[in-house]
């Protein structure tokens, strides 16, 4: 069983920048893909961003593209989540997510096909 922790999050004032870490331990993650969401109080989980488990391939919501990049070490086991030009919306719990099926070659953004999650980190922004 993988656990994962999130790191990073803070409250940051409109248009600042943060930087999210996920370190997983008790095995690899680097046959998966990983995905960051997040989630807003009185909201439903939603998709942030996903990494395919080479790192060649990314996907975002429409929400956050051009503002976000997600990235990954696979030696030091790690995904991170670069968040630049942060709105108000942007504030929620940020949660690491890795994929249930190893080798994908598509990055899901639906919570239940993720099936090992971090306890999140709390992202504040203000106006």
């Amino acid at each position: 069983q993988v656990q994962l922790v999130e790191s990073g999050g803070g409250l940051v004032q409109a248009g600042g920048s943060l930087r999210l870490s996920c370190a997983a331990s008790g095995r690899t993650v680097s046959s998966y893909a990983m995905g960051w969401f997040r989630q807003a109080p009185g909201k439903e989980r939603e998709f942030v961003a996903g990494i395919s488990w080479t790192g060649v391939v990314t996907d975002y919501a429409d929400s956050v593209k051009g503002r976000f990049t997600i990235s990954r070490d696979n030696a030091k086991n790690t995904v991170a989540l670069q968040m630049n030009s942060l709105k108000p919306e942007d504030t929620a719990v940020y949660y690491c997510a890795k994929d249930h099926w190893p080798w994908g070659t598509s990055i899901h953004s639906e919570p239940t096909q993720y099936d090992s999650w971090g306890q999140g980190t709390q992202v504040t922004v203000s106006s």
